[in-house]
């Protein structure tokens, strides 16, 4: 067992954690290899500053919080057909980026660690309909030393946490500002392919797979410049219910 703390820094929603850094600290337990998948499901709102254990379970891991509650499951996993529909350069996902139809707009995630456009600490993944197809969404990740280890690597969870705020489509981000519906990450399965550094720069892409009521099914990835893939995830988006 492991005790992992989830820092202020790195919240979603103002007093819970960003699901895909969260899920990424579990989901490091069943990445042994390059390109191994490990899906987690969020039982509820991570909470930050907050000791959590990682257990060890029959089918895979579990984070475990104060009073023995379930924070989130995870189970090895496959991401076949997951694969980036197009792949953007640089210059592309920043006029994308310019387009993310959440800027100048206070709302309910305005302030999340990945996306928030006002967090100067955070990684300003904010993204935007691309000019070649508008349902998709595009940004660029410029992770600077703050986020990865003193090998200069970033650690697992960052890379989550990378793909988890992408994967919330350019369709979804409408819809969400349109509604003020609040819409939280259930589920996130992700494959981390090779290792990124501070420093590098990646292109981060969303697209819509389909939607079942409340939930909204999506893909992400993180590319190199050159389209190579780091990372790839599918992820499930609930809708939750006007209170």
């Amino acid at each position: 067992m492991d005790v992992v703390v989830i820092d202020r820094r790195f919240n979603g929603p103002p007093d819970s954690a960003n699901g895909g850094y969260a899920a990424g600290l579990l989901g490091r337990a069943l990445q042994d290899r390059p390109g191994a998948a490990a899906e987690v499901t969020l039982r509820t709102p991570p909470p930050l500053d907050t000791p959590l254990t990682v257990r060890r379970t029959a089918d895979g891991a579990a984070l475990v919080g104060p009073d023995d509650v379930t924070v989130a499951e995870a189970r090895p996993a496959s991401l076949e057909g997951v694969v980036p529909p197009l792949t953007p350069g640089v210059d592309a996902a920043d006029r994308a980026a310019a387009r993310h139809p959440g800027l100048g707009i206070r709302h309910l995630l305005s302030d999340c660690v990945v996306c928030g456009p006002e967090r100067p600490d955070g990684f300003r993944l904010c993204t935007g309909p691309l000019d070649d197809d508008p349902d998709v969404g595009a940004a660029v990740f410029r992770p600077d030393a703050s986020l990865a280890g003193p090998d200069g690597v970033l650690p697992p969870e960052v890379l989550w946490a990378a793909l988890d705020c992408p994967s919330f489509a350019p369709a979804l981000w409408r819809h969400f500002l349109g509604s003020s519906t609040l819409v939280l990450l259930g589920r996130l399965t992700a494959a981390l392919e090779r290792p990124a550094s501070a420093g590098d720069t990646l292109v981060a892409l969303g697209w819509l797979v389909g939607s079942d009521g409340r939930k909204h099914h999506t893909a992400s990835a993180l590319l190199t410049p050159e389209g190579e893939v780091v990372g790839r995830a599918r992820s499930t988006w609930i809708e939750l219910r006007p209170s």
